[in-house]
This record gives C-alpha cells, sequence and structure tokens, in this order.
C-alpha cells in the first residue's frame, strides 16, 4: 500500500524538490516516516520531513471534558513551506477537523503554493467538513460508534496494524 502510495505521489512531485511533507502528530508521524523513507527508496532524493500538531487550533479545543495534550511540531532548520507544494499526511481521516485545523497551523510556517492530502485510512461518511484525501491507501466503511485504530511497529508494537473498534 505504501509503495503504490509513493507511485502516485511521485507521478505528480517528481524528486520532491519543489514539495514538502508534513507528518501529522501523534500518529501520522509514523505513516509519513514510511512515506518519506519509501519515497527516498525509489527516487534517491531525501524529502524535506515535518512534523506538525495542530493542538490548538482543533474547534474542539476548549469544549472537551478532558485536556487535550499537545505534541511539539518539529519543523526542521530552513523548512519552509512558502510557495512549495505541501502533502499533509496522517494515519486516518474521518470528520476533516484535523485536517482543517492542520491547515490553519500550516500557515503560521507561510504560504503554500499547493495542499494536498495522503491518509493510510479513510472513514468515508464521516465528514463534518468536505475534506477529502487526493491519495488513499485503504477506503473503510465505518459506523459513528466505531473507530480505526493504526499500530506501527515505531510505537513499539510487534507487528503494523489496522483495527475496527467498537
Amino acid at each position: 500500500m505504501i509503495s503504490r502510495l509513493c507511485q502516485q505521489l511521485i507521478e505528480n512531485h517528481g524528486d520532491f524538490s519543489n514539495t514538502v511533507v508534513l507528518g501529522l502528530q501523534p500518529r501520522g508521524i509514523f505513516f509519513a516516516e514510511r512515506i518519506v523513507s519509501e519515497l527516498q527508496k525509489t527516487t534517491g532524493h531525501k524529502s524535506p520531513l515535518g512534523y506538525l500538531d495542530a493542538t490548538f487550533y482543533r474547534d474542539d479545543f476548549r469544549r472537551r471534558d478532558s485536556i487535550l495534550k499537545p505534541n511539539a511540531s518539529k519543523i526542521p532548520v530552513g523548512f519552509t513551506v512558502e510557495n512549495k507544494s505541501v502533502v499533509l499526511i496522517d494515519d486516518v481521516i474521518a470528520t476533516g477537523r484535523m485536517i482543517r485545523a492542520a491547515i490553519d497551523a500550516m500557515t503560521a510556517f507561510g504560504r503554500p503554493k499547493k495542499i494536498e492530502l495522503a491518509v493510510l485510512i479513510d472513514r468515508q461518511y464521516n465528514r463534518d467538513i468536505p475534506i477529502e484525501p487526493n491519495y488513499t491507501g485503504l477506503k473503510v466503511n465505518t459506523l459513528d460508534s466505531q473507530r480505526v485504530q493504526v499500530e506501527w511497529r515505531e510505537q513499539g508494537h510487534e507487528l503494523d496494524q489496522i483495527w475496527l473498534v467498537d
């Protein structure tokens, strides 16, 4: 799945000389690292990678019973999105609200020429905001009571796994 997504990205971005990759904190960073690693194997070029936290840009930030704990945005020195194509990467898209928040957060680092979205799992029929991924690993139909959980070896799990949890 990751190889197929990378081939699609290469078709649209070439050697990534004018493209940056932003993994969304917390779980999108593992998928972003895998994508960038595969792109480097295929193209021989290391794509710029940053981690973006959108916690304070979420529309439910002050409406939750529990306090949201932010993660660090890790943007390499010299990393800019100004006038570049940006590929936002997350593990799962459901309502679209996190992606909207990420776009708001990203503008603190400049104004990109173009923004695209790559996700491992697309929870179709759950959107609150009309945001659709440009690159999708797998589309799943879920009930509102269900959630998709992605586990990566980099998180300490024995295997990479995707769960549909009630």
